[in-house]
C-alpha cells in the first residue's frame, strides 16, 4: 500500500507541476494522459500479487460454526465464540440464563435455555422469548421465572458469567444446539419438588436441574 500510495503521491506533485507551468490554453485530456502514464510506468514494477493484496476487499469476518455432538455444551467452544450481541430478545434470554442458570454447567445452561426456546415454540405459552420468560411477572404465584418477582433489583455482578451465557442464547436463538430435554417445558431444582412435578414426565437432568413435559415427548410440549 505504501508503495501504491508513493506512486500516486509522485502523480499529483507532477500533475500540480503540469496545471502551473502549462499555458492557459493547454488541453486538459493533455494532462490526464499524462497522469495515466506516470501512473502505468510506477505500476509496471509491482507484481501481480502484491497488486490484488492492496487492491483486495478485507475479508468478511464469519462466526464458528457449532460443531457436532457434544463439542458445542463446553467452555472451550463458548470461548471460540465472538462476544453475543442481539435485540431484545435476545437480551431477555441471556438475562434469564444468567439469573436462573449461571452456575450450571454449560449443557446445563443450554438445557434452560432449551426449555425457553420450547415454550416460545409452543401454543400454550406467548410467542416471545420476552414474553415467555416475564409471563405472570407482578402477579402473586404466577411467575414462571423466580427471578423476575423475588424483589430483587436485576444487576450483573459477574461480567464473565454474563459473557459465557449471552453465547448460549445466542446459539438458542440462532438454532445451533441440538435438542437434549426431550421437549421439556418446564424445570425446577433439585432442592424443590412443586406439585406440578408428579403429573408431567420427568425427561432430563442436568446439574440441580430436573426437565419435564407435560407427558410424552411431542414437538409442542
Amino acid at each position: 500500500m505504501r508503495t501504491l500510495s508513493f506512486v500516486r503521491g509522485v502523480a499529483i506533485i507532477v500533475a500540480t507541476a503540469c496545471v502551473v507551468t502549462l499555458p492557459s490554453g493547454a488541453s486538459a485530456n493533455k494532462i490526464a494522459e499524462n497522469l495515466a502514464k506516470i501512473e502505468a510506468r510506477g505500476l509496471s514494477g509491482i507484481s501481480q500479487t502484491k497488486l490484488s493484496g492492496m487492491s483486495a476487499a478485507p475479508s468478511t469476518f464469519i462466526r464458528a460454526s457449532a460443531g457436532s455432538g457434544e463439542a458445542i455444551f463446553s467452555r472451550t467452544w463458548l470461548a471460540s465464540q465472538p462476544q453475543a450481541r442481539g435485540s431484545s430478545e435476545f437480551q431477555c434470554l441471556a438475562e434469564a440464563l444468567y439469573f436462573e442458570a449461571r452456575g450450571e454447567t454449560v449443557k446445563g445452561q443450554f438445557a434452560v435455555a432449551e426449555v425457553i426456546r420450547n415454550r416460545v415454540k409452543s401454543s400454550r405459552f406467548p410467542n416471545s422469548y420476552c414474553g415467555v420468560i416475564n409471563q405472570g411477572t407482578g402477579k402473586k404465584h404466577q411467575c414462571q421465572f423466580s427471578y423476575t418477582c423475588d424483589g430483587k433489583p436485576e444487576v450483573v455482578a459477574e461480567p464473565a458469567a454474563f459473557a459465557r451465557v449471552a453465547k448460549v442464547a445466542r446459539a438458542t436463538i440462532d438454532g445451533q444446539s441440538p435438542d437434549i430435554t426431550n421437549g421439556a417445558t418446564f424445570y425446577h431444582t433439585t432442592a424443590v419438588r412443586p406439585s406440578w412435578s408428579r403429573k408431567f414426565t420427568n425427561t432430563a437432568r442436568f446439574g440441580v436441574h430436573l426437565f419435564y413435559s407435560r407427558g410424552a415427548r411431542t414437538a409442542s410440549n
